[in-house]
């Protein structure tokens, strides 16, 4: 797949685990390990929306294009 998820370089800048991302947006540690993995098919604006406010960065930071 072209897209890429950076989550995890978001999280480790930001110093915070996935449990702590997991808690204060309020998605499972399931589903954000598959979005961290680059195994989701698809997100929500409104999971990209509390991901980038918690995270205090915007959603290129997270999903990159590469062809």
């Amino acid at each position: 797949m072209a897209i890429i998820v950076n989550l995890d370089v978001m999280l480790a800048r930001r110093k915070m685990s996935l449990t702590e991302l997991s808690e204060k947006v309020g998605i499972t540690m399931a589903n954000l390990s598959i979005l961290k993995k680059g195994k989701a098919k698809a997100i929500r604006f409104s999971t990209l929306d509390s991901i980038c406010k918690t995270l205090d960065c915007q959603p290129a930071d997270i999903l990159e294009y590469k062809p």
